[in-house]
């Protein structure tokens, strides 16, 4: 492909708008500098590129995946897009056009440092999404359950079957406050939807109750002697805490206002 004219790549952000970044490269015979978001703010030294997406353009760069390399390689690259590597549009780019050379048997090239490091990304964002299943932690609003996270992948998308399968009778939603968006389930359907601003509402006393007897439940079963800070982060990092119930200060409710229980 010719590098004569450098430029900048500018897509909406979705995995739609940059497979149209990669169907745009290959139609114009040209190799950008960058591909990055339109919310992406920076002074850029070349030449911007806005690239439309099209959902026919979309659809023929996602199903020549399949076809030129394999399912595997093609479920790979769905999973790089929901990662937090903050150059993960170039790295996938590239991931994509040796994967046209090479076939299903790109995934396996971990000598080749862009493959390396779409695989670590990779690996980060399911490692993430497997502490998450165990790590959240519902509450009970208007007979809703909500949970807020604040993952550094957009994990959502891995987390949906998982929950939805588990609480199939129930209505539930999951924020992301870092990614502003949410998975939203209602017997028996999901959507993600974005969500730009989302404060919980005020538990009500049968809710900030249950709570607190958690909290109570998880100090009772601990065993003193064996308390080993450490360890406890290793299986569970403290960055994950702010939004699990047995690690605020006993009486609080993980609420808007996080404020104490009646009569405590």
């Amino acid at each position: 492909m010719s590098d004569t004219i450098r430029q900048v790549y500018l897509y909406d952000g979705t995995f739609e708008g940059f497979l149209c970044c990669v169907f745009e490269s290959y139609m114009k015979k040209e190799t950008p500098v960058d591909i990055v978001p339109d919310t992406f703010e920076q002074f850029f030294l070349y030449p911007i590129k806005e690239i439309e997406t099209d959902r026919g353009h979309a659809d023929r760069v996602f199903r020549s995946f399949d076809i030129k390399m394999s399912p595997e390689v093609t479920d790979f690259i769905k999973c790089g897009f929901l990662t937090c590597h903050p150059k993960k549009e170039m790295l996938m780019y590239r991931f994509i056009r040796k994967g046209y050379r090479v076939g299903g048997g790109i995934i396996d090239c971990l000598a080749d440092p862009d493959v390396h490091e779409l695989y670590k990304a990779v690996k980060h964002l399911k490692n993430e999404a497997h502490l998450l299943r165990g790590f959240i932690r519902f509450g009970e609003y208007n007979k809703t359950l909500v949970s807020v996270i604040a993952p550094k992948n957009w994990v959502l998308p891995l987390l949906a079957e998982h929950f939805s399968d588990r609480y199939n009778g129930e209505t539930f939603m999951i924020y992301d406050e870092v990614h502003h968006s949410a998975l939203i389930y209602h017997p028996y359907e999901w959507m993600l939807v974005p969500i730009d601003d989302f404060t919980l509402p005020e538990a009500d006393a049968e809710e900030l109750l249950f709570q607190q007897l958690w909290q109570r439940f998880y100090k009772t079963i601990g065993i003193k002697q064996r308390f080993n800070p450490k360890c406890q982060m290793t299986h569970m990092p403290k960055r994950y805490w702010s939004h699990i119930v047995e690690h605020q200060p006993e009486g609080l409710a993980v609420s808007g206002e996080k404020r104490h229980l009646s009569g405590s």
